[in-house]
């Protein structure tokens, strides 16, 4: 089976391809992908006769319980051989079918192909989970082929519809699934079945399953989603509608029923399903006039006998289903094929237009009577031997049921032989007075027998409909093949006696149905006008297509509300919303399970034995080790008080910095200096980056008071800072297995080769988890930058400027010979001062005059883009400091960074450190002094370090070993000594790299950028 899938997906990728360099041709390529189906099947008839079930099997994520397992016995032959054989005479018709210029046709051939793989993949997994896979990509593609008119609104609300329908009953599906994957204890569907679980889950399983199938298979009442489906093209009518996708829920009952047929909710579910169908559709197709509704609504009513047939439950109804699905196949699809034929010669598909097609098109007529001859059940074709078996086992066995099967299946059955009949009589039919296509028949015109005029269609486009048509009638006339070939699947089933297939098995009961059967259709034919103006006078209660679309409307409404509700554009508002769920779930399931189990849950090891432990309810703590843990703790809730009750920007970010520094305090005390090292330097930048930020936000958080939100506010933290304690005392409490992390410290000297155990977790024990934060980085610092650097909203104002001044270009000239900055008042940047917005845009950088150690006055400069910044704005101590503390600040990240590894620090703290020195620069010198702290790319940097990380996985891979493993190497070295190298440090630099590059990165877009919109600004005021 895998080889076949391989061509499937081989052929659906180069479809594209193959049909812009061959035209409609290629799909005579394509159609090896199906044809390799049936081929496959039909090489495999003799070992699944005998038994000798082809099995493959293939590892794929066995940490999720999935595996590409395929079986291939009886029902999955039939299927594959149906879905393999209809689809390769399907890809032969488009050929024929689409024009040369049709639009669209690379990607409907590729997704047919696709489709068409998918379904051999449904119905030869023996994965639960696989199965799923499958049927979901049926799903996505017959989303894709449906709407292949884009440009229609019927196809796209058609489209819509389905993947709805299909996708909800998907979903209870995957439910149904899983509970008897987890119940069985095994996800191998063979095994399943073998030994199926029982109870009163496997029953909701069971369920679930069967609205899986209802939805798929178009039952009532998700069936009207079918008849809208016909907005496809013919091609994917005839193969999705009729022959493969709609079979898939009539696969999935024969699959399951050999195990749960028993059960009394499938058969209820059933019966009712299966026969209000059967009648629905079949009552429906009486009153259309397009040729592929009628079928459409025909199919509708097929579907419900094939589920009724194969879910009932019994050996003889089975292999009538088995039967009936086999020519349900050849004569639909060749129905549909044949409707498409005459679409494209007569220009319409209304019934009523249609005349004498019959003698102008003997061969598609042909066709089509052959196919609705074993459609209506007439001998000696497949239909008449399927029907006739479902018949004689009802009316052979002690059912108590049966008598009711019979009514239902023989009156669905007489209306099938009306519409049968309606539809050969309206495709080539002669009538009277028919018009032209598109024109209606003048008022008082002659009532004489007419012809509607036709184009010459190509044989192919005929041919594959007449094979189809012909299989009909070869395979009903060795119908002891056919019974030979299914019955190996009808003997699985529960309870009954075997069927037969038989095209005479004498004057029977079931004989005698058929005959009123076919006499009561012919007589709804002939009074085909009574029967429709008796249907129209009928009180018909709402259609289940308006139903879903007004409940359709309804969530939308509902959708429009909730979200203009709670989209509000506050993040204040979203925040809260998000804590307050915290609480009201987790929350309060975590109090309940707590304080409401009544059992004491034990102290803490390190807390035993101890004085000072005192309990509430259930929870035993300890409040503090020292007194100095209680002062930072009421310093931090008294700044946390005044955070939530500020209305100041300024205010409400310092005091949650005192808040944070008080937890690197915290952290401090605990005896963890490295982590108390790394939150002193993240909530510095944190802070330097929010300052930033506020200088182009208002003061105040609102114009308003609002004094109640700042107890709302207050209200809101206090509950959330419960919940976190209780999460923070109840989970380590309830661990129930010795944690990994306990064998950290003697990993980190072994294979990290280091003692600082946190550094060592970070780049080498969970160094994926680093890899992934990292990248993280690198997407926000891109994400911050993207929002920020708006060059046309920047070439506005400059052109705006230029509006309102014409000599403004001009003034900025003579201010740059004067040495002085655009605007007159700023001087300009000296020689060698860089513009940091000049490296991520075209703008050019203000005239550079002067040197580094020259400004006015002879004065000494500091450093090198003081010059640049008003007087007002210049500070020589925060000058001097600067000059004096960058480089100390490099040097000591620097020891950060390479003594890591056994001490505090590593490269995140130490990148952190650099950031801290590039913003005190930016802060001291502006823009430019910035530009010249670091003259390179901020994304150059980012993408350097996230390179080298991933490289040390890299070179782990080639020097033999798994990927981002480390390995430490011991040399001498003169001067330096003794030297303890691990591969380790490498990935730190890299994690270095990254830190400081999103700093700068920020630091370029809040703090330059921004500098240079208000400079831009201030040019247009």
């Amino acid at each position: 089976m895998l080889p076949v899938l391989l061509a499937h997906l081989v052929l659906a990728l180069v479809a594209p391809a193959l049909v812009g360099w061959m035209g409609r041709k290629a799909f005579w390529v394509l159609a090896a992908g199906p044809a390799s189906a049936a081929v496959y099947a039909l090489t495999q008839t003799g070992a699944v006769l005998d038994g000798r079930f082809p099995v493959e099997q293939a590892s794929w994520v066995p940490g999720l319980s999935l595996a590409l397992d395929f079986r291939l016995d009886t029902l999955s032959w039939l299927m594959l051989l149906v879905v393999g054989a209809v689809g390769a005479l399907v890809l032969l018709y488009c050929s024929a079918y689409f024009s040369r210029d049709a639009g669209g046709l690379r990607r409907f051939a590729g997704v047919l192909v696709a489709f068409a793989g998918a379904m051999v993949g449904l119905v030869t997994a023996d994965d639960l989970l696989l199965l799923f896979v499958f049927w979901e990509l049926t799903t996505v593609f017959s989303y894709l082929l449906i709407g292949h008119y884009a440009a229609r609104k019927p196809s796209r609300r058609a489209a819509m519809q389905a993947i709805v329908v299909t996708t909800a009953g998907g979903l209870a599906m995957l439910v149904g699934l899983v509970i008897l994957g987890e119940t069985a204890g095994t996800w191998r569907l063979s095994e399943v079945l073998a030994d199926p679980p029982q109870g009163t889950a496997v029953t909701a399983a069971v369920i679930c399953l069967l609205a899986g199938a209802a939805t798929k298979s178009a039952l009532v009442p998700t069936h009207f989603w079918l008849p809208a489906a016909m907005a496809a093209p013919t091609p994917v009518s005839a193969y999705l509608h009729a022959a493969a996708m709609v079979k898939a829920g009539v696969y999935l009952v024969a699959r399951f029923a050999p195990a749960y047929a028993d059960l009394p909710a499938w058969r209820v579910i059933v019966v009712v399903l299966g026969s209000a169908t059967l009648l629905l559709g079949g009552y429906r197709a009486l009153r259309q006039h397009d040729l592929k509704l009628v079928l459409a609504f025909g199919t509708v009513s097929q579907l419900g006998l094939l589920i009724l047939l194969l879910g009932y439950g019994t050996q003889g109804a089975a292999l009538a289903g088995l039967a009936l699905l086999g020519a349900h196949a050849m004569f639909k699809a060749a129905l549909f094929l044949v409707v498409g034929v005459v679409d494209a010669a007569a220009g319409t598909r209304d019934l009523r237009k249609l005349s004498g097609l019959a003698r102008q098109m003997p061969l598609t007529a042909t066709a089509g009577v052959l196919a609705t001859a074993s459609m209506i059940g007439l001998p000696p074709f497949a239909g008449y031997v399927g029907k006739e078996a479902a018949l004689e086992a009802w009316s052979a066995e002690g059912d108590p049921l049966g008598p009711v099967m019979l009514v239902v299946v023989a009156l669905g059955s007489a209306l099938t032989v009306a519409y049968g009949l309606r539809f050969v009589w309206g495709a080539f039919g002669t009538k009277r007075a028919v018009p032209a296509p598109g024109k209606e028949a003048p008022a008082g015109s002659p009532q004489a027998p007419s012809s509607t005029p036709v184009q010459r269609q190509p044989l192919l486009l005929v041919a594959p409909a007449l094979v189809l048509g012909a299989m009909g009638l070869v395979v009903a006339l060795v119908p002891h093949v056919g019974e030979q070939l299914l019955a190996p699947h009808a003997a699985l089933y529960p309870a009954g006696h075997a069927g037969h297939l038989t095209l005479w098995a004498g004057f029977t009961p079931a004989l005698a149905i058929t005959v009123l059967v076919l006499g009561a259709g012919v007589l709804l034919f002939w009074q085909r006008a009574h029967v429709e103006r008796f249907q129209n006078a009928l009180w018909s209660p709402l259609g289940a297509d308006v139903v879903y679309r007004r409940w359709m409307r309804r969530l939308d409404d509902l959708a429009a509300d909730v979200t203009g509700g709670t989209q509000r554009g506050s993040l204040p508002f979203y925040l809260g919303a998000i804590l307050l769920a915290l609480v009201a779930g987790p929350g309060v399931a975590l109090a309940v399970g707590v304080f409401g189990s009544g059992t004491r849950l034990p102290v803490a090891a390190d807390a035993a034995g101890r004085d000072d432990v005192f309990h509430v309810g259930p929870l035993a703590m300890v409040p503090f080790d020292r007194p100095a843990q209680l002062v930072v703790i009421v310093i931090v809730i008294v700044a946390t008080v005044l955070a939530a009750r500020a209305r100041r920007r300024l205010k409400a970010v310092m005091l949650v910095g005192v808040a944070g520094y008080g937890m690197s305090v915290i952290f401090l005390l605990h005896g963890a200096p490295d982590l108390a090292l790394t939150q002193v330097l993240s909530e510095t930048v944190t802070l330097l980056v929010m300052v930033l930020v506020l200088r182009r936000l208002p003061p105040y958080f609102s114009d308003r008071p609002l004094a109640a939100s700042r107890w709302v506010r207050l209200a809101i933290g206090v509950l959330v800072g419960l919940v976190m304690m209780l999460f923070v005392l109840a989970a380590p409490l309830a661990r129930v297995a010795t944690p990994i992390s306990v064998d950290f410290p003697e990993e980190a000297v072994t294979w990290g080769g280091g003692h600082n155990v946190v550094n060592v977790a970070l780049v080498d024990i969970r160094a994926w988890d680093t890899v992934g934060e990292i990248s993280v980085l690198l997407v926000a610092a891109t994400g911050v930058a993207s929002l920020v650097f708006l060059r046309q909203r920047s070439g506005a104002v400059l052109r705006l400027a230029g509006r309102r001044d014409p000599g403004a270009a001009v003034a900025h000239a003579d201010d740059a010979h004067a040495g002085r900055a655009p605007g007159g008042d700023v001087p300009a940047p000296p020689s060698g001062a860089v513009d940091p917005t000049a490296i991520r845009t075209v703008d050019p950088a203000p005239p550079r005059t002067g040197g580094a150690r020259g400004g006015r006055g002879g004065t000494t400069t500091w450093i090198v883009a003081g010059p640049t910044l008003a007087p007002e704005r210049r500070s020589v101590l925060f000058e001097v400091v600067t000059r004096i503390l960058f480089h100390a600040m490099v040097v000591f990240a620097l020891f950060l960074l390479f003594s890591g590894h056994n001490n505090p620090g590593g490269g995140f703290a130490a990148g952190l450190v650099v950031g801290i020195a590039l913003t005190v620069r930016y802060l001291a010198g502006g823009r430019y002094e910035l530009g010249e702290a670091a003259p390179v790319h901020p994304g150059l940097i980012l993408g350097t370090g996230l390179f080298l990380s991933a490289g040390v996985g890299l070179a782990a891979l080639l020097a033999g070993k798994q990927a981002i493993e480390s390995f430490i190497i011991d040399l001498y070295l003169p001067v330096f000594g003794h030297v303890h190298l691990v591969t380790s440090l490498f990935f730190d630099l890299g994690v270095f790299l990254v830190v400081i590059g999103l700093v700068l990165d920020i630091l370029r877009s809040l703090g330059a950028e921004i500098d240079h919109h208000a400079e831009l600004e201030g040019a247009v005021k």
